[in-house]
This record gives C-alpha cells, sequence and structure tokens, in this order.
C-alpha cells in the first residue's frame, strides 16, 4: 500500500504542497537531510523535531511520507492535533508502514490512553527495524508525559530544534513557493508582504497562494501597488 493510499484508510490527506522540494532549509538543512534519509530507508530512527508553529515541522513530516511513498514505500502521517475526531486503535498495525510519521505529539500529552499508544507503537515498529518520525513544539524533555518510559523513547534518536527563518530566508521561501505556483514574486512585494504578517510564514504562504488566484483573474502581476489595491478592496 503507497502512502496516499495509507493516508485514505486513516481519513487524512497530505497537502500536494508538502514536498522536500517546496521546503527552504534555511538553518535547517540537518534535519531536512535525516528525514529525507529516514523516508528513504536509510537513517536513525526514531527522529524527533520540534519548533514552534509555522516552523515547518507538519510540512517536512508530510514531505517525508511524500517521499516515502514516491518510492514505492509504504508511509503513514498521523495528525495528532486532531486527535479528538481519532481514536488510539488507529496506532494499532501501523507498525507495518516502512515509515510512520506522528505530527503534534504534545496534543496527546498526559492522555494516559494515548501516551500507552504510542509507547507499545514505538516498541512494535523497533521490533520490526521500521523508521518512526515525531514532531511537537518542544522538546521530549519538556512534553507534559505522564508515562516516563515514553519520553526515553523520543530521546534515544536524533532531536532537532527547528531553527527560524532570518528576513532573507523568509522572502526566498515566498519566491520559492511563488516559482512552484508558476509566477516570479518581485523582491518588493515580497518585502511588503512580510511586513504586513511579520512572522508567520504559514499565513504568508496563504495570503501569497490568495493574491496569485486575484492576479490571475486580472491579468496583472503582483506589484506592490497590485496587491495593495487587492487588500484594501478585499480585505485579506
Amino acid at each position: 500500500m503507497n502512502a496516499t493510499a495509507r493516508q485514505l484508510t486513516l481519513g487524512i490527506r497530505l497537502r500536494d504542497s508538502a514536498r522536500f522540494d517546496s521546503f527552504l532549509p534555511g538553518p535547517n538543512a540537518e534535519p531536512l537531510a535525516a528525514l529525507r534519509a529516514l523516508a528513504e530507508g536509510q537513517g536513525e530512527s526514531p527522529l524527533y523535531c520540534w519548533g514552534p508553529a509555522g516552523s515547518g515541522r507538519s510540512h517536512l513530516l508530510q514531505a517525508a511520507c511524500q517521499h516515502a511513498g514516491a518510492r514505492g514505500r509504504g508511509a503513514a502521517y498521523l495528525p495528532l492535533a486532531e486527535h479528538a475526531a481519532l481514536d488510539p486503535a488507529m496506532l494499532e498495525g501501523l507498525e507495518a508502514m516502512p515509515l510512520v510519521c506522528l505530527d503534534d505529539v504534545q496534543a496527546v500529552a498526559g492522555e494516559a490512553h494515548w501516551e500507552e499508544g504510542l509507547f507499545h507503537l514505538f516498541n512494535r515498529i523497533r521490533e520490526r527495524g521500521g523508521a518512526l518520525a515525531v514532531a511537537a513544539d518542544c522538546a521530549p524533555a519538556a512534553l507534559p508525559l505522564a508515562l516516563p518510559d515514553l519520553r526515553s523513547r523520543l530521546e534515544w534518536g536524533l532531536v532537532y530544534a527547528l531553527a527560524p527563518l532570518d528576513d532573507a530566508q523568509r522572502l526566498a521561501a515566498l519566491q520559492l513557493r511563488a516559482r512552484r505556483r508558476g509566477f516570479e514574486l518581485p523582491d518588493d512585494t515580497g518585502r511588503y508582504l512580510m511586513r504586513r504578517v511579520p512572522r508567520d510564514m504559514p499565513a504568508l504562504f496563504e495570503l501569497l497562494d490568495r493574491l496569485d488566484e486575484a492576479s490571475l483573474a486580472a491579468q496583472r502581476r503582483l506589484t506592490v501597488p497590485f496587491v495593495k489595491g487587492v487588500l484594501g478592496e478585499k480585505q485579506i
């Protein structure tokens, strides 16, 4: 079963845009390379990466699943931030997948049934020689876990803190996304958008996508005057 098929059985879809070649590594080249290796059946497992919202951790985990699936390797992605709509029973059998990616593990910290399920899943993956990647908003030591053995498992492998992009890298990330959508983003327009949304990369990407749609409809380039007009008219 390929990565996409497995996600369908979980009721979860991967973002098409979440790929390694659409991620600007900046200071995060090492975790990017480690996740790529893991997706290809190499590298060290488990791998744990952490950072604040918007740091790219979900993008990287989904990209790892897409990368594995494109190479015929099964992969499963489970967004634990949506655990209210999920059931720990979903963890059963995931060890059969060569790659398992668990996102937002902090969301289930302190919930005994989830912690126990994750602990046993970790052990089953290790016994089968599979690969596990985990992401959270804090380091393993800072997770409010009730099960000490789960924390120790999460600390066994590689642990990466995702560093924020500087302004030049954020501009480069915006321009990379623009090129993947088929247009060029001028430097001055990119800097204008960054002043409007100072730090939140997901919000910047969403704004860029909406402006691209507006520019296509109007058959106009994304100049600063055009962007100002769209923002004023549509209150994006």
